[in-house]
């Protein structure tokens, strides 16, 4: 007892097995090209982001809640003063001024901290 397939059962399911295996590769090399174009932005823009992570390190060291635009310029080289207070904002700084006119940032995060220890100074 032998089944035929007819022909246009055979068309069918060749159409359907050929889409399938179709979207299958096609899923496939697309992602695997997001996967390129991710890693590809990554590393056009690792300098922004060891920037960013070097600015954090900086204000968040434990004894200091603030640092100088210039002692964070000083380390951060290579950046003109306006790049390098962007990087400052996106790693999560804000700034301030002090009495005397000097540009100081800390971060976001740590103003309890700051606000902590400048009543217990005063």
């Amino acid at each position: 007892m032998e089944m035929e397939i007819s022909p246009a059962l055979a068309a069918f399911l060749g159409t359907v097995l050929g889409a399938i295996l179709g979207g299958a590769i096609s899923f496939l090399l697309n992602a695997q090209q997001h996967r390129y174009q991710l890693s590809a932005l990554r590393e056009q823009n690792k300098v922004d982001f060891m920037a960013e992570e070097t600015a954090k390190h900086f204000l968040s060291h434990k004894s200091y809640t603030d640092r100088s635009f210039d002692t964070l310029q000083k380390h951060l080289g290579g950046f003109s003063s306006d790049e390098l207070r962007k990087i400052l904002v996106r790693a999560g700084a804000i700034r301030t001024y002090r009495d005397d006119g000097s540009e100081w940032w800390r971060l976001l995060s740590r103003m309890d901290e700051y606000i902590q220890n400048k009543n217990v100074r005063d």
